[in-house]
């Protein structure tokens, strides 16, 4: 797969963003003055405080960093039938991945998309201030067909931890802090033939312009919403692939297919295979239980615990192992306080994953979370290991 551009900062960008968001801010606030009725204008979004530490051993040297993030989301409702929405996060880094990493203002200003709408603000020895429109669509709806275009998330998945049929929108379990998950540049069409059945053809374009074209039918049998679909990804694989989620008694049944063939070798190369299946179930105020099992014939080679926190992963490229296994237990302490544990098992890297978690409502709208993340494998005949620990205070609006 090609790699994505570094794009410099633009100050003209820099001014259209803040132009976008003044002439919304200014408007939403015309519209409520003085008005009963709902306004056609929405704002919602957080802001949090994150502190992260990084290290191999307790003894050894830590990395530490702090993230303030800030996210707003506008939507504008012209009628009942068209929408518009601009959607950005804002976040200000410190500490040592700033002062240390050379490579790292580059990563964070880097666009994947076909339209460059991520910028540093403020590039300096120790902080950046970055920003990054991640959703920037119309939407349309025509009767039984629906019509979007721009930036925006086409989530084709039916399962939770790994998802092959997400082949625009691709994400990272790992990324705590991003549950809005990636968007893409992109068209997509969905149209209805009946209430339980959708037939959508979506196209989207990076910015290296390699082109992602699908067609997925979705339909309702036995209880089970099960899904074909077929297209090419990144201009470089022809994809064919299925899913379905439903119920057996109280546990649901999840599971997603998907076959990547390169469309230049497409009779005599091996392609890359991806088969899920996943098992959940809820306890009446006793919380909630969740198993996944991925089995993939061409895993991903990497050399660091790093590749686990791409933001451009590829659905071709979310197996580690050739056979990987999920398990997570969440209990609720009490109404406000919520505890859980989550572990990967990789056979093929002799190694697993572990993440305990603790989140604890202190006010509406208050939220503090305790995350620790901890990765053990053989990596290039070494046994590596990674802890990642953070703490997280959220105010949502």
């Amino acid at each position: 797969m090609k790699t994505g551009k570094w794009y410099p900062i633009k100050q003209d960008v820099n001014m259209r963003i803040l132009f976008i968001l003044i002439i919304l801010f200014l408007f939403k606030l015309t519209i409520a003055q003085g008005q009963d009725k709902p306004s056609p204008v929405s704002l919602n979004g957080y802001v949090s405080n994150m502190q992260s530490m990084i290290f191999e051993d307790l003894e050894g040297d830590w990395i530490n960093d702090n993230l303030i993030h800030n996210r707003l989301n506008f939507k504008l409702y012209a009628g009942t039938k068209v929408t518009f929405a601009v959607e950005l996060r804002n976040r200000f880094f410190t500490g040592d991945m700033v002062r240390l990493d050379p490579d790292y203002s580059g990563r964070l200003a880097a666009d994947n998309g076909l339209l460059d709408l991520t910028t540093n603000i403020f590039n300096e020895n120790s902080f950046i201030l970055n920003t990054k429109i991640d959703r920037f669509w119309a939407d349309i709806v025509m009767g039984p067909v629906q019509l979007k275009v721009g930036r925006q998330r086409i989530n084709w998945g039916q399962t939770f931890v790994w998802n092959p049929n997400d082949i625009f929108n691709a994400y990272s379990y790992f990324d705590i802090d991003y549950p809005e998950r990636p968007g893409s540049d992109a068209l997509r069409l969905q149209v209805y033939p009946s209430y339980s059945s959708t037939i959508e053809v979506a196209a989207a374009m990076n910015s290296e312009e390699d082109l992602t074209l699908a067609g997925m039918y979705r339909f309702n049998k036995w209880g089970y919403d099960i899904q074909f679909l077929a297209g090419m990804v990144d201009s470089e694989d022809i994809v064919f692939g299925a899913g379905w989620s439903g119920a057996f008694g109280s546990t649901s049944f999840r599971g997603e297919i998907s076959w990547f063939q390169p469309k230049d070798n497409f009779s005599d190369t091996t392609g890359t295979g991806l088969f899920t299946i996943g098992f959940d179930r809820g306890f009446s105020g006793t919380g909630m239980v969740q198993l996944q099992a991925m089995y993939c014939n061409e895993p991903l080679t990497f050399s660091n615990f790093d590749d686990f926190y791409s933001e451009n992963l590829s659905a071709k490229d979310l197996a580690f192992s050739k056979f990987s296994l999920f398990g997570s237990i969440t209990y609720p302490v009490t109404p406000l306080f919520n505890l859980s544990m989550s572990a990967m098992w990789y056979p093929s890297l002799d190694g697993f994953y572990a993440g305990p978690n603790a989140d604890i409502s202190l006010a509406e709208n208050l939220d503090f979370s305790l995350i620790w993340q901890y990765f053990n494998a053989e990596l290039n005949d070494e046994r590596t290991r990674m802890t990642l620990v953070f703490i997280r205070m959220k105010y949502s609006f």
